[in-house]
């Protein structure tokens, strides 16, 4: 934070973190003893919490760390392929693009 900076316009970068924050999830293993890394103990329940922008509120519970991750991870959409257009034939001749031919072709 700058020194100089007015009161409003910290107010509102701090607002628009918290909106922009805000719905993230997150998993909380429910296994005994302290909170450690999400790899640790991967067969305990996870407790699935929600970003409210001000506290994390508890939204659903899951079995194990594979159905948190598929619930907050989900795979991306398959795009549809577009359908092929059929293409016109390409004529005889030399269109800028193509390939010239060699001289014993042009020849036969």
């Amino acid at each position: 934070m700058q020194d100089d900076e007015p009161l409003e316009e910290w107010a509102r970068r701090r607002a628009e973190r918290q909106a922009a924050s805000m719905g993230k999830r997150r998993a909380v293993s429910l296994g005994t003893g302290p909170h450690r890394g999400a790899h640790v103990d991967p067969g305990a329940p996870r407790a699935i919490e929600e970003w409210t922008g001000t506290e994390w509120q508890v939204i659903g519970l899951v079995e194990n760390l594979a159905a948190a991750q598929s619930l907050l991870y989900p795979p991306p959409a398959e795009r549809a392929k577009p359908a092929e257009w059929d293409r016109p034939a390409m004529g005889k001749g030399r269109g800028r693009h193509r390939k010239p031919t060699s001289a014993e072709e042009r020849d036969q």
